[in-house]
């Protein structure tokens, strides 16, 4: 027997009967845009770093100190995202966020000196923090339930594209013209978001509450700490004690503040969301299957650069196989989730991101180019279908007074995925080189270890998604459980 079909957009409970679905895919669109601009600006500079450093007159190690500024104030400022949007509307809060970070941008380009330099990074970041929460919002109360995994991969595709694109585009900008147009390539970008934003986006002032203030600062302390641990993990030589009590300090911090969130009549953050099994889900093995896949634009690089011999330009062609397969997966999701339901696609593509991971263990430097070709772009297929079904099932079933709080932490959850990325397949590849002795040059079998142990951490991911029911987020999906 066929379960009876999801009631229609109109009778939604998130959803407000009067949306427009046409408005509601064009705001998809320019949240994506946006989301592209502040995801890209986390890594285009890693390349034109020599060149930065000329121009202020240090060495290109002090250049990490803009990287890192801007990392951290996206942890501090994520977690008073939902609170903002509640105070101010979502609309003005997006637009002014979206302004904020063209103008960081433009003082990053007409920087003179570094500690200028990473005082617009930190702007920039600020102006990050509330535009990729706000904007996941606006989306959500901007798009009904039928159309919500197509507007979920849309605005996915940033987070899986720009780490990918971000360094060889930021060296090619700094060879070709020079480093400063970095930024200002953002300017029109961010001229016509804001104009665009102000013209589609819709948004009163919501519930007015007092602002938490100890949640504020627990919270963003504990990130920021966090995140700066994480990050001295992902260097060459490791600083264990730094980054040891960082990472203490700062996952003792965030304990406090869910401890206080709970107990606090006022929370800056609604913790409520966390009784929603979908969200769980989301959040816990999405976290998992999230950290394991920003491995790759860490491990993959250098694998095809040190152990294969490859340049830096096959390096960068391979990697952009990845993005393709991004790309590709995109216009078969409905379709995928509409068949096998959240559960089913959860699993079986689960599964294929982890055999994924193991053909990229299996590569070697005889390889022929077209099979290396066709694995990335199988790799990238699977990771952007699993991206989007954890991305659209965190809010299948979060009801509206929820939607706030559950934006701001899967924002939090998300970002510190990809810091727990980076350090992971660092101390992966650094616990290889020590199980085969080839310290500081790592070969074929080290890059073998540390994606063998990214499939391991691929393949936990999926218990979460065993517990969920046959019919988690059918009337999202439109899977029909027989």
């Amino acid at each position: 027997m066929t379960a009876r079909p999801s009631p229609p957009p109109a009778a939604d409970a998130n959803a407000d009967p009067g949306i427009d679905p046409k408005r509601g895919r064009l705001i998809a669109w320019l949240v994506a845009a946006a989301f592209f601009m502040e995801n890209l600006d986390a890594t285009v500079i890693t390349t034109a770093v020599p060149a930065m450093a000329q121009s202020f007159g240090v060495a290109p190690v002090a250049l990490s100190i803009g990287i890192s500024a801007y990392l951290l104030a996206l942890a501090v400022f994520i977690p008073v995202s939902g609170w903002v949007a509640d105070r101010f509307g979502p609309r003005q809060v997006f637009a002014s966020a979206v302004l904020l970070f063209t103008l960081a941008s433009v003082a990053c380009g007409l920087a003179e000196s570094l500690p200028v330099f990473v005082a617009a990074r930190i702007l920039q970041g600020v102006g990050g923090a509330l535009m990729v929460p706000v904007g996941r919002l606006v989306v959500l109360r901007s798009t009904p339930k039928s159309g919500l995994v197509k507007a979920i991969a849309t605005i996915t595709w940033p987070g899986l594209a720009a780490p990918v694109l971000g360094p060889p585009l930021g060296g090619w900008i700094a060879s070709t013209w020079s480093w400063h147009w970095i930024f200002f390539l953002n300017v029109p970008l961010g001229a016509v978001a804001l104009v665009l934003a102000l013209r589609w986006i819709d948004g009163a002032p919501g519930r007015q509450r007092p602002f938490d203030w100890r949640g504020f600062v627990a919270s963003g302390a504990g990130l920021a700490a966090l995140m700066y641990g994480l990050d001295r993990m992902s260097h060459a030589a490791i600083d264990w004690p730094q980054a040891g009590s960082f990472t203490a300090g700062g996952l003792a911090a965030l304990a406090y503040a869910l401890w206080h969130l709970r107990r606090t009549p006022h929370p800056l953050v609604d913790l409520s969301v966390f009784g929603v099994q979908t969200f769980r889900v989301s959040v816990v093995g999405g976290s998992l299957f999230r950290i394991a896949i920003s491995t790759a634009p860490f491990l993959l690089p250098l694998m095809f650069q040190l152990a294969f011999g490859f340049s830096m330009i096959a390096s960068g062609f391979l990697m952009l196989a990845l993005f393709a397969g991004n790309l590709g997966m995109k216009p078969a999701t409905s379709f995928v989730m509409r068949r096998l339901g959240f559960r089913g696609t959860l699993l079986v593509n689960g599964l294929l991101v982890a055999v994924g991971f193991a053909a990229c263990a299996l590569l070697s430097p005889s390889t022929p180019l077209a099979l290396m070709v066709a694995v990335m772009v199988f790799s990238g297929l699977c990771r952007s279908m699993q991206f989007t079904a954890f991305n659209t099932l965190a809010f299948c079933d979060t009801t509206p007074a929820q939607t706030s709080g559950a934006t701001t932490l899967f924002s939090m959850f998300q970002q510190l995925s990809a810091g727990i990325g980076i350090a992971f397949g660092a101390i992966a590849l650094g616990i290889a080189e020590r199980f085969t002795g080839h310290a500081g040059h790592p070969g074929v079998a080290d890059f073998r270890i540390a994606l063998g142990l990214v499939t391991v951490l691929a393949l936990l991911a999926l218990i979460d998604s065993v517990r969920l029911p046959r019919d988690a987020g059918a009337r999202v999906s439109g899977h029909a459980v027989r």
